[in-house]
Protein backbone atom coordinates (compact mmCIF):
# COMPACT_ATOMS: atom_id res chain seq x y z
CA UNK A 1 0.00 0.00 0.00
CA UNK A 2 1.11 3.23 -0.82
CA UNK A 3 2.14 6.09 1.78
CA UNK A 4 -1.41 8.28 0.73
CA UNK A 5 -3.78 5.00 0.89
CA UNK A 6 -2.58 4.28 4.81
CA UNK A 7 -2.38 7.64 6.05
CA UNK A 8 -5.92 7.70 7.36
CA UNK A 9 -5.91 4.15 8.80
CA UNK A 10 -2.23 4.98 10.27
CA UNK A 11 -3.60 8.36 11.62
CA UNK A 12 -6.76 6.64 13.34
CA UNK A 13 -4.44 4.42 15.14
CA UNK A 14 -1.87 7.30 16.30
CA UNK A 15 -5.35 8.97 18.09
CA UNK A 16 -5.86 5.18 19.53
CA UNK A 17 -3.27 5.92 20.68
CA UNK A 18 -2.99 9.28 22.46
CA UNK A 19 -6.39 7.72 24.07
CA UNK A 20 -4.71 5.18 26.41
CA UNK A 21 -2.32 7.89 27.61
CA UNK A 22 -4.24 11.18 27.29
CA UNK A 23 -5.20 11.26 30.67
CA UNK A 24 -1.67 10.95 32.22
CA UNK A 25 -0.11 13.65 30.39
CA UNK A 26 -0.17 17.82 31.19
CA UNK A 27 -2.42 20.04 29.69
CA UNK A 28 -5.96 19.59 29.79
CA UNK A 29 -8.74 21.87 28.41
CA UNK A 30 -12.29 21.77 30.07
CA UNK A 31 -13.43 18.57 28.98
CA UNK A 32 -10.21 17.09 30.00
CA UNK A 33 -8.54 16.66 26.55
CA UNK A 34 -4.62 17.33 25.89
CA UNK A 35 -4.07 21.01 25.14
CA UNK A 36 -1.73 21.72 22.24
CA UNK A 37 -0.78 24.84 21.17
CA UNK A 38 -0.22 25.46 17.38
CA UNK A 39 1.08 28.72 15.94
CA UNK A 40 -0.02 29.82 12.00
CA UNK A 41 0.51 33.47 11.03
CA UNK A 42 -0.29 33.44 6.97
CA UNK A 43 -2.97 35.99 7.22
CA UNK A 44 -4.87 34.98 3.86
CA UNK A 45 -5.16 31.24 4.79
CA UNK A 46 -6.24 31.44 8.47
CA UNK A 47 -9.81 30.93 7.75
CA UNK A 48 -9.09 28.07 5.83
CA UNK A 49 -6.58 26.39 8.89
CA UNK A 50 -9.05 27.42 11.63
CA UNK A 51 -11.98 24.99 9.87
CA UNK A 52 -9.73 22.48 9.79
CA UNK A 53 -8.16 22.66 13.49
CA UNK A 54 -12.07 22.96 14.18
CA UNK A 55 -12.55 19.59 12.23
CA UNK A 56 -9.51 18.04 14.02
CA UNK A 57 -11.12 18.97 17.42
CA UNK A 58 -14.19 17.76 16.15
CA UNK A 59 -13.14 13.80 14.84
CA UNK A 60 -11.43 13.08 18.12
CA UNK A 61 -12.10 13.29 22.14
CA UNK A 62 -8.23 13.00 23.49
CA UNK A 63 -6.30 16.57 22.15
CA UNK A 64 -8.01 20.06 21.63
CA UNK A 65 -5.75 22.46 19.71
CA UNK A 66 -5.83 25.87 20.25
CA UNK A 67 -4.93 28.05 17.35
CA UNK A 68 -2.40 31.52 18.21
CA UNK A 69 -2.59 33.62 15.18
CA UNK A 70 -0.16 36.20 16.84
CA UNK A 71 2.79 36.28 14.58
CA UNK A 72 6.37 35.60 14.30
CA UNK A 73 7.44 37.98 17.35
CA UNK A 74 5.26 36.71 19.56
CA UNK A 75 6.62 32.79 18.69
CA UNK A 76 10.19 34.22 19.22
CA UNK A 77 9.53 35.55 22.51
CA UNK A 78 8.13 31.82 23.73
CA UNK A 79 11.26 30.22 22.58
CA UNK A 80 13.42 32.60 24.67
CA UNK A 81 10.77 32.07 27.48
CA UNK A 82 10.81 28.51 27.46
CA UNK A 83 7.35 28.02 26.70
CA UNK A 84 7.41 27.91 22.78
CA UNK A 85 3.90 26.69 21.19
CA UNK A 86 3.81 23.03 20.67
CA UNK A 87 3.86 22.93 16.73
CA UNK A 88 4.18 25.61 14.00
CA UNK A 89 2.68 25.98 10.50
CA UNK A 90 5.31 29.13 9.41
CA UNK A 91 6.69 30.86 6.87
CA UNK A 92 10.12 29.15 6.37
CA UNK A 93 12.92 31.59 6.00
CA UNK A 94 15.93 32.61 7.95
CA UNK A 95 14.24 34.00 10.97
CA UNK A 96 12.75 30.38 11.49
CA UNK A 97 15.97 28.84 10.23
CA UNK A 98 17.55 29.71 13.92
CA UNK A 99 15.18 27.77 15.55
CA UNK A 100 16.81 25.10 13.50
CA UNK A 101 20.42 25.85 13.47
CA UNK A 102 19.86 26.01 17.15
CA UNK A 103 18.42 22.43 17.23
CA UNK A 104 15.39 23.96 19.44
CA UNK A 105 13.32 22.07 16.81
CA UNK A 106 12.38 18.26 17.77
CA UNK A 107 13.26 15.11 14.84
CA UNK A 108 10.12 14.25 12.61
CA UNK A 109 12.02 12.19 10.23
CA UNK A 110 9.94 8.94 11.63
CA UNK A 111 6.29 10.94 11.07
CA UNK A 112 4.44 9.38 8.39
CA UNK A 113 4.25 13.02 6.70
CA UNK A 114 7.94 12.93 6.40
CA UNK A 115 7.77 9.50 4.59
CA UNK A 116 5.50 11.27 1.31
CA UNK A 117 7.93 14.15 1.66
CA UNK A 118 9.63 14.92 -2.16
CA UNK A 119 13.06 14.21 -1.67
CA UNK A 120 14.30 16.81 -4.26
CA UNK A 121 12.81 19.54 -1.69
CA UNK A 122 15.27 18.92 0.97
CA UNK A 123 18.25 20.72 -0.28
CA UNK A 124 15.95 23.71 -0.36
CA UNK A 125 14.65 23.08 3.35
CA UNK A 126 18.80 22.64 4.04
CA UNK A 127 19.66 25.69 2.60
CA UNK A 128 18.62 27.64 5.85
CA UNK A 129 20.49 25.49 7.76
CA UNK A 130 20.15 22.09 9.71
CA UNK A 131 20.50 20.07 12.67
CA UNK A 132 22.59 17.19 12.23
CA UNK A 133 20.83 14.02 12.46
CA UNK A 134 17.43 15.75 12.40
CA UNK A 135 14.28 16.31 9.79
CA UNK A 136 13.44 19.68 11.88
CA UNK A 137 10.94 20.77 9.59
CA UNK A 138 8.51 19.53 6.67
CA UNK A 139 7.35 21.47 3.88
CA UNK A 140 3.66 22.02 3.63
CA UNK A 141 2.94 24.46 0.75
CA UNK A 142 5.30 25.44 -1.99
CA UNK A 143 4.24 28.34 -4.21
CA UNK A 144 5.86 28.70 -7.56
CA UNK A 145 6.58 32.39 -9.27
CA UNK A 146 7.21 33.19 -12.66
CA UNK A 147 6.46 35.64 -15.80
CA UNK A 148 2.27 36.10 -15.61
CA UNK A 149 1.32 37.10 -18.83
CA UNK A 150 -1.83 38.06 -20.95
CA UNK A 151 -2.80 34.89 -23.44
CA UNK A 152 -5.40 37.23 -24.83
CA UNK A 153 -2.38 39.78 -26.10
CA UNK A 154 -0.26 36.65 -26.85
CA UNK A 155 -2.92 35.16 -29.33
CA UNK A 156 -3.86 38.45 -30.78
CA UNK A 157 -0.18 38.97 -32.27
CA UNK A 158 0.52 35.33 -32.78
CA UNK A 159 2.89 35.27 -30.34
CA UNK A 160 4.45 32.12 -28.68
CA UNK A 161 5.80 31.45 -25.12
CA UNK A 162 9.45 32.10 -24.89
CA UNK A 163 11.82 29.80 -24.26
CA UNK A 164 15.17 31.46 -25.14
CA UNK A 165 17.17 34.63 -24.69
CA UNK A 166 16.93 35.43 -28.15
CA UNK A 167 13.00 34.21 -28.19
CA UNK A 168 11.93 36.60 -25.55
CA UNK A 169 13.85 39.45 -27.21
CA UNK A 170 11.81 39.01 -30.42
CA UNK A 171 8.07 38.79 -29.03
CA UNK A 172 9.40 42.17 -26.88
CA UNK A 173 10.26 43.90 -30.04
CA UNK A 174 6.98 42.39 -31.86
CA UNK A 175 4.82 43.35 -29.27
CA UNK A 176 6.36 46.95 -28.81
CA UNK A 177 6.39 47.50 -32.18
CA UNK A 178 2.24 47.05 -32.39
CA UNK A 179 2.04 49.57 -29.52
CA UNK A 180 1.89 47.08 -26.30
CA UNK A 181 4.10 47.68 -23.70
CA UNK A 182 5.60 44.37 -22.77
CA UNK A 183 6.47 44.45 -19.29
CA UNK A 184 4.51 46.55 -16.64
CA UNK A 185 7.26 47.06 -14.07
CA UNK A 186 6.12 48.77 -10.06
CA UNK A 187 9.73 50.09 -9.51
CA UNK A 188 8.45 52.09 -6.37
CA UNK A 189 8.09 48.99 -4.25
CA UNK A 190 11.42 48.08 -3.84
CA UNK A 191 10.52 43.82 -2.67
CA UNK A 192 8.99 43.93 -6.43
CA UNK A 193 12.01 44.16 -7.68
CA UNK A 194 13.68 41.72 -5.59
CA UNK A 195 10.88 38.78 -5.52
CA UNK A 196 10.59 39.38 -9.45
CA UNK A 197 13.28 40.66 -12.00
CA UNK A 198 16.19 40.29 -9.81
CA UNK A 199 15.11 36.31 -8.82
CA UNK A 200 13.66 35.22 -12.40
CA UNK A 201 16.86 36.91 -13.63
CA UNK A 202 19.56 34.93 -11.45
CA UNK A 203 17.63 31.69 -11.33
CA UNK A 204 17.22 31.72 -15.32
CA UNK A 205 20.78 31.77 -15.34
CA UNK A 206 22.95 30.24 -12.78
CA UNK A 207 22.47 27.57 -10.48
CA UNK A 208 21.63 28.83 -7.62
CA UNK A 209 21.84 26.04 -4.71
CA UNK A 210 25.52 25.59 -5.98
CA UNK A 211 26.21 29.26 -5.86
CA UNK A 212 25.32 29.61 -2.54
CA UNK A 213 26.66 26.75 -1.29
CA UNK A 214 29.60 28.06 -2.28
CA UNK A 215 29.29 31.38 -1.11
CA UNK A 216 28.90 29.60 2.00
CA UNK A 217 32.17 27.97 1.97
CA UNK A 218 34.10 30.72 0.90
CA UNK A 219 32.89 32.28 4.48
CA UNK A 220 34.26 35.76 5.06
CA UNK A 221 36.71 35.72 2.18
CA UNK A 222 34.00 36.28 -0.61
CA UNK A 223 35.21 39.42 -2.32
CA UNK A 224 36.72 40.65 -5.69
CA UNK A 225 39.17 37.73 -5.81
CA UNK A 226 37.46 34.73 -4.20
CA UNK A 227 36.22 31.57 -6.74
CA UNK A 228 33.07 32.66 -6.30
CA UNK A 229 31.09 36.33 -5.58
CA UNK A 230 28.08 38.42 -6.47
CA UNK A 231 30.54 40.08 -8.75
CA UNK A 232 31.82 37.57 -10.63
CA UNK A 233 28.55 35.44 -10.98
CA UNK A 234 25.53 37.81 -11.16
CA UNK A 235 27.30 40.31 -13.58
CA UNK A 236 25.95 38.79 -16.64
CA UNK A 237 22.58 37.97 -15.33
CA UNK A 238 22.11 41.78 -13.68
CA UNK A 239 23.23 42.86 -17.58
CA UNK A 240 20.20 41.48 -18.84
CA UNK A 241 18.15 42.38 -16.45
CA UNK A 242 19.09 46.18 -16.79
CA UNK A 243 18.49 45.61 -20.66
CA UNK A 244 15.06 44.60 -19.99
CA UNK A 245 13.94 46.76 -17.49
CA UNK A 246 15.52 49.89 -19.43
CA UNK A 247 13.95 48.64 -23.03
CA UNK A 248 10.54 47.14 -21.96
CA UNK A 249 8.38 48.41 -19.05
CA UNK A 250 6.10 51.47 -19.26
CA UNK A 251 7.62 54.96 -19.33
CA UNK A 252 6.29 55.52 -15.40
CA UNK A 253 8.04 51.91 -13.46
CA UNK A 254 9.88 54.48 -11.48
CA UNK A 255 6.76 55.87 -9.45
CA UNK A 256 4.40 52.59 -9.98
CA UNK A 257 3.42 50.61 -7.06
CA UNK A 258 2.32 46.85 -6.53
CA UNK A 259 -1.58 47.95 -6.37
CA UNK A 260 -0.94 50.11 -9.67
CA UNK A 261 0.56 47.28 -11.52
CA UNK A 262 -2.10 45.19 -10.69
CA UNK A 263 -4.67 47.42 -11.58
CA UNK A 264 -2.51 48.62 -15.16
CA UNK A 265 -2.25 44.82 -16.30
CA UNK A 266 -5.75 43.94 -15.04
CA UNK A 267 -6.70 46.13 -17.57
CA UNK A 268 -4.67 45.16 -20.81
CA UNK A 269 -1.97 47.88 -20.18
CA UNK A 270 1.23 45.68 -20.97
CA UNK A 271 1.76 41.86 -21.77
CA UNK A 272 3.33 40.35 -18.95
CA UNK A 273 4.04 41.08 -15.05
CA UNK A 274 6.91 39.69 -13.18
CA UNK A 275 4.82 38.79 -9.86
CA UNK A 276 3.64 35.57 -8.01
CA UNK A 277 0.38 33.92 -8.11
CA UNK A 278 -0.50 36.28 -5.03
CA UNK A 279 -1.29 38.83 -7.86
CA UNK A 280 -3.96 36.59 -9.46
CA UNK A 281 -6.80 37.66 -6.88
CA UNK A 282 -5.86 41.42 -6.71
CA UNK A 283 -5.82 41.34 -11.03
CA UNK A 284 -9.48 39.56 -10.82
CA UNK A 285 -10.83 42.40 -8.89
CA UNK A 286 -10.82 43.89 -11.94
CA UNK A 287 -10.64 41.27 -14.35
CA UNK A 288 -12.23 38.02 -12.83
CA UNK A 289 -12.48 36.90 -16.40
CA UNK A 290 -8.98 37.49 -17.85
CA UNK A 291 -7.22 34.95 -19.65
CA UNK A 292 -3.71 34.51 -17.56
CA UNK A 293 -0.26 32.24 -17.97
CA UNK A 294 2.88 31.36 -16.53
CA UNK A 295 6.51 31.25 -17.94
CA UNK A 296 9.94 30.73 -16.62
CA UNK A 297 11.60 33.70 -17.69
CA UNK A 298 14.31 32.72 -20.42
CA UNK A 299 17.29 34.19 -19.49
CA UNK A 300 20.01 31.74 -22.02
CA UNK A 301 19.46 29.99 -25.04
CA UNK A 302 18.96 26.72 -23.66
CA UNK A 303 15.80 26.09 -23.04
CA UNK A 304 17.00 23.33 -20.19
CA UNK A 305 18.17 26.21 -18.33
CA UNK A 306 14.58 27.04 -17.79
CA UNK A 307 13.00 26.83 -14.11
CA UNK A 308 10.33 28.52 -11.48
CA UNK A 309 11.34 30.38 -8.50
CA UNK A 310 9.89 28.54 -5.39
CA UNK A 311 9.48 29.42 -1.55
CA UNK A 312 8.67 27.08 0.87
CA UNK A 313 5.77 29.19 1.85
CA UNK A 314 5.00 27.15 4.99
CA UNK A 315 6.93 24.15 7.00
CA UNK A 316 5.79 22.30 10.05
CA UNK A 317 7.72 22.08 12.70
CA UNK A 318 7.25 20.58 16.38
CA UNK A 319 9.65 22.23 18.93
CA UNK A 320 11.77 20.66 21.72
CA UNK A 321 10.53 22.47 24.06
CA UNK A 322 7.16 21.77 23.51
CA UNK A 323 5.64 19.34 26.86
CA UNK A 324 2.80 17.24 24.43
CA UNK A 325 5.22 16.20 21.62
CA UNK A 326 2.67 13.11 21.18
CA UNK A 327 -0.09 14.98 20.96
CA UNK A 328 1.27 17.38 18.51
CA UNK A 329 2.65 14.86 16.21
CA UNK A 330 -0.73 13.55 16.18
CA UNK A 331 -2.04 17.05 14.80
CA UNK A 332 1.09 16.81 12.11
CA UNK A 333 -0.03 13.78 10.95
CA UNK A 334 -3.58 14.99 10.57
CA UNK A 335 -2.61 18.43 8.58
CA UNK A 336 -0.87 16.03 5.95
CA UNK A 337 -3.53 13.65 5.53
CA UNK A 338 -3.95 13.92 1.74
CA UNK A 339 -7.07 15.89 1.45
CA UNK A 340 -6.30 18.28 4.39
CA UNK A 341 -2.87 19.80 2.33
CA UNK A 342 -3.94 19.10 -0.93
CA UNK A 343 -6.64 21.23 -0.33
CA UNK A 344 -5.15 23.78 1.54
CA UNK A 345 -2.68 23.82 -1.63
CA UNK A 346 -5.42 24.48 -3.92
CA UNK A 347 -6.96 26.93 -1.78
CA UNK A 348 -3.60 29.16 -2.27
CA UNK A 349 -2.47 28.32 -5.48
CA UNK A 350 0.46 26.02 -4.33
CA UNK A 351 1.76 22.86 -4.77
CA UNK A 352 1.75 20.29 -2.35
CA UNK A 353 5.32 18.60 -1.09
CA UNK A 354 4.30 15.09 -1.57
CA UNK A 355 5.40 12.66 -3.81
CA UNK A 356 1.88 11.15 -5.48
CA UNK A 357 0.16 14.58 -4.64
CA UNK A 358 -2.30 15.56 -7.77
CA UNK A 359 -1.04 18.47 -9.56
CA UNK A 360 -2.38 22.19 -9.24
CA UNK A 361 -5.85 22.22 -11.81
CA UNK A 362 -5.52 25.99 -11.83
CA UNK A 363 -5.33 26.98 -15.80
CA UNK A 364 -3.15 29.80 -14.56
CA UNK A 365 -0.20 28.35 -12.65
CA UNK A 366 0.03 25.03 -15.29
CA UNK A 367 2.68 26.44 -17.58
CA UNK A 368 4.93 26.03 -14.08
CA UNK A 369 3.74 22.38 -13.10
CA UNK A 370 6.12 20.45 -15.91
CA UNK A 371 9.14 22.45 -13.93
CA UNK A 372 8.24 21.54 -10.67
CA UNK A 373 7.44 18.10 -11.52
CA UNK A 374 10.71 17.98 -13.07
CA UNK A 375 12.55 19.14 -10.42
CA UNK A 376 13.59 22.54 -12.07
CA UNK A 377 13.28 24.82 -9.36
CA UNK A 378 15.11 27.32 -7.05
CA UNK A 379 15.01 29.67 -4.63
CA UNK A 380 15.18 33.38 -4.82
CA UNK A 381 18.41 34.59 -4.30
CA UNK A 382 16.58 37.58 -2.53
CA UNK A 383 15.42 35.84 0.48
CA UNK A 384 18.64 33.54 0.83
CA UNK A 385 20.38 36.35 2.04
CA UNK A 386 19.90 37.54 6.21
CA UNK A 387 17.99 40.28 6.63
CA UNK A 388 20.73 42.29 7.73
CA UNK A 389 21.51 42.63 4.34
CA UNK A 390 18.81 44.77 2.64
CA UNK A 391 19.43 43.51 -0.68
CA UNK A 392 15.38 44.87 -1.75
CA UNK A 393 16.98 48.27 -1.65
CA UNK A 394 20.23 47.19 -3.60
CA UNK A 395 17.53 45.85 -6.38
CA UNK A 396 15.57 48.78 -6.86
CA UNK A 397 18.84 51.01 -6.72
CA UNK A 398 20.43 49.40 -9.38
CA UNK A 399 16.90 49.51 -11.91
CA UNK A 400 16.85 53.57 -10.90
CA UNK A 401 20.67 54.32 -12.24
CA UNK A 402 22.91 53.01 -9.53
CA UNK A 403 26.23 51.40 -10.86
CA UNK A 404 25.79 47.36 -11.42
CA UNK A 405 29.23 46.64 -9.95
CA UNK A 406 29.67 49.18 -7.01
CA UNK A 407 26.14 47.38 -6.21
CA UNK A 408 27.73 43.95 -6.67
CA UNK A 409 30.66 44.66 -4.79
CA UNK A 410 28.70 46.14 -1.67
CA UNK A 411 26.70 42.76 -1.92
CA UNK A 412 30.03 40.86 -1.13
CA UNK A 413 31.26 43.04 1.41
CA UNK A 414 27.82 42.30 3.24
CA UNK A 415 28.17 38.55 2.83
CA UNK A 416 31.88 38.52 4.03
CA UNK A 417 31.55 40.89 7.33
CA UNK A 418 28.46 39.16 8.12
CA UNK A 419 30.06 35.09 7.97
CA UNK A 420 33.06 36.94 9.90
CA UNK A 421 30.47 37.91 12.77
CA UNK A 422 28.45 35.14 12.96
CA UNK A 423 30.14 31.52 11.77
CA UNK A 424 28.17 28.29 12.02
CA UNK A 425 27.35 27.20 15.41
CA UNK A 426 30.39 24.28 15.76
CA UNK A 427 28.50 20.74 16.82
CA UNK A 428 29.27 20.85 20.58
CA UNK A 429 27.49 24.73 20.34
CA UNK A 430 24.58 22.57 18.84
CA UNK A 431 24.29 20.02 21.55
CA UNK A 432 24.54 22.36 24.25
CA UNK A 433 21.74 24.37 22.82
CA UNK A 434 19.46 21.37 21.74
Amino acid sequence: MSVRSTSMARWAAGAAALALVGTALAGCSADGRETIRFTFNKREAIGFVTDLVATYNASQDDVHVEIDTSGPDVISASFVRGNPPDIMLANYNHEVARFIQRCALSDVSDTEAAAGIRADLEPLMNQYGSCEGRTSALPYSVTAASVIYNKEIFDAHGLDVPETWSELLAVCDELQAAGVTPFYATFKDDWTVGQGWYDYALGGSLDVLEFFDDLAAEGGDVGPDSDVSFQKDFAEPIDRMLQLMQTYVNEDAPSRGYGDGNLAFAKGEAAMYMHGPWAFSEIAKTSPDLELGTFPLPMTEDPEDLAVRVNMDLAAMIPEGSKHKDAARDFLEYLYLPENIESYNASQLGFTPMEDAEAPDDPRIAGMIPYYEEGKVYQGPSVLVPKTIPVFNYTQALVLGGDPDAILATLDADWARLAFRAPAPSAETKESEG
